[in-house]
């Protein structure tokens, strides 16, 4: 991740701020006027888009069944000794749980529930990660999962 500065004309700063969002993937545009009030300073943080993030279907292909992670995630946290910390298993594992439930829901106000809580969980493990993306958490989750899938 790093941090760009550009210093542009007023009229100009929708039309850089789209293609610097083009180029890189960019967090929120913090906007200042120069000294002068001629020209504006915009400051936003980016990260390369080298990133592949991969579709539901790409990443959950060759997961075990949703019961059956639901089981495992249940006796972990159960089975889990006092004082001690769940890794980065654990959080990984349950994200991917709570945003395959998420994507699997009829109703309207399920889906919405189960979505912020895939999402709260998706911003745990990339807590967790120190992940210093920018990107949509469960789309994090969705990368990691494959990859950990890949790696079993």
């Amino acid at each position: 991740m790093f941090e760009i500065r550009v210093i542009c004309d007023p009229d100009d700063t929708e039309q850089v701020t789209a293609a610097l969002g083009d180029t890189f993937t960019t967090g929120a545009v913090r906007q200042y006027a120069t000294r002068d009030g001629k020209r504006e300073r915009l400051y936003l943080t980016a990260d390369l888009r080298a990133e592949r993030w991969p579709t539901p279907e790409e990443a959950y292909a060759l997961a075990p069944s949703i019961i059956s992670e639901v089981g495992w995630t249940a006796g972990t946290a159960a089975d889990k000794p006092f004082g001690k910390g769940l890794g980065r298993e654990f959080w990984l594992r349950k994200a991917a749980l709570l945003d395959r439930i998420a994507l699997g829901d009829e109703s309207e106000r399920v889906r919405t529930d189960a979505a912020e809580m895939a999402t709260v969980a998706a911003r745990r493990l990339m807590d967790t990660d120190d992940a210093t993306v920018i990107c949509d958490p469960r789309a994090y989750v969705r990368q990691q999962y494959e990859r950990w899938l890949k790696q079993k």
